[in-house]
């Protein structure tokens, strides 16, 4: 079976629209690094290829784009069972680059992200210059659940949410619909699923100009009007409906200080009683890293935000509480994760710093010609 789909659909004046499926329904449509391998270097020719109109990523069936990284092998390559040693670095070095590559993709770069979004799925999502979200998308950074934090750019698109939602969503692994996506900068049209054949379609019949500037007018005037034969499926948003009460409890100096508010919150509301569960059963290394994870990248640049996350991706699969959390929740799924440090109070700040410091010079990090 192809990991991915290419399908090019002719349009008008000589034009066409690439469709990239991610083609593992089975599991989601979780991000293998065959598919990394396979999309990485279409990126390039699409740039080049005058022919090229507009690029939809999108994954097979109706229940995920995709649902995250391929954990399973990163397992085994974390435990020492694959047959090579060196996965999991070229496992994230060629997936960030892909993130990266997508974020700086200057034609129209449509992310269909209906179903479930989450971890991999939404470091290929976030970057796109059009991300379409439905009345069925559920997306999420479930990395606290794990042992890990929220990478695939993480750093980047969680310090730029409003007010101190990114936060929250870290440490919380808290699942936003269309409308939250909307909100907090994931998504930037609402359509809904049975107009997914329809876009393609009225794709196809744009007059298509040549320069960049008509192709993005030629596909956001088709997603407008799509938006707005839509628009009355769009659900309410939660994170806008309990912005100010995320605010509160963010509204602390120490994380100590942040989850204790958290868990000390009373409330009948679902959405928030989720948030409390995962902060109950989420891993207290995890929580200190995502911490200091968003107060250290704060200012970086795209770049800097990928690089730094390859080193704590790296060191985090050396670390073992990233292995022990895919252990517990995915391999043996016995849901009981052995955590390093039992509480916040334990967790050791030494071994938290430890996870930020580089194996590599700066000119031999992998990333260095990003």
């Amino acid at each position: 079976m192809t990991a991915i789909l290419f399908t090019e659909h002719a349009a008008a004046n000589g034009k066409k629209i690439i469709q990239a499926t991610l083609n593992s329904e089975k599991s989601l449509n979780a991000l293998t690094l065959e598919m990394i391998e396979l999309l990485a270097p279409k990126l390039p020719e699409w740039e080049a290829d005058e022919a090229v109109a507009a690029v939809i990523l999108d994954g097979a069936g109706d229940k995920a784009f995709c649902a995250g990284g391929d954990i399973r092998n990163l397992y085994k390559g974390m435990v020492g069972d694959n047959d090579n040693p060196d996965f999991v670095e070229t496992f994230f070095t060629e997936e960030y680059q892909l993130d990266h590559a997508i974020h700086c993709f200057t034609k129209p770069l449509i992310v269909w992200g209906g179903g479930i979004v989450m971890g991999g799925g939404l470091g290929l999502m976030a970057g796109a210059n059009y991300r379409v979200v439905t009345e069925t998308s559920r997306i999420a950074m479930p990395e606290v659940s794990i042992g890990l934090y929220p990478d695939v750019g993480g750093s980047w698109f969680l310090n730029r949410m409003p007010g101190r939602v990114g936060l929250f969503l870290g440490l919380t692994a808290s699942g936003l619909n269309a409308a939250d996506c909307r909100y907090v900068g994931l998504g930037d049209r609402f359509v809904s699923t049975d107009k997914r054949g329809l876009l393609i379609e009225q794709l196809q019949a744009v007059e298509w100009g040549s320069d960049l500037e008509d192709l993005h007018h030629g596909v956001n005037t088709v997603l407008r009007q799509l938006e707005q034969d839509s628009l009355e499926q769009l659900p309410e948003s939660q994170v806008l409906k309990h912005f100010d009460t995320i605010n509160a409890l963010m509204d602390h100096y120490e994380l100590k200080d942040i989850v204790a508010a958290i868990l000390a919150l009373e409330t009948d509301d679902r959405w928030l009683q989720k948030a409390q569960g995962a902060v109950k059963a989420g891993s207290p290394a995890a929580m200190a890293l995502i911490f200091a994870q968003l107060k250290r990248s704060k200012h970086l640049s795209l770049k800097e935000v990928f690089q730094a996350e390859l080193v704590l991706s790296l060191n985090c699969g050396k670390a073992g509480e990233f292995a022990e959390g895919v252990r517990a929740l995915l391999i043996d799924k016995d849901g009981k994760p052995d955590w390093r440090f039992k509480s916040l109070e334990t967790v050791d700040q030494n071994w938290i710093e430890g996870l930020f410091v580089s194996p590599w010079s700066d000119a031999d990090h992998p990333l260095a010609q990003l």
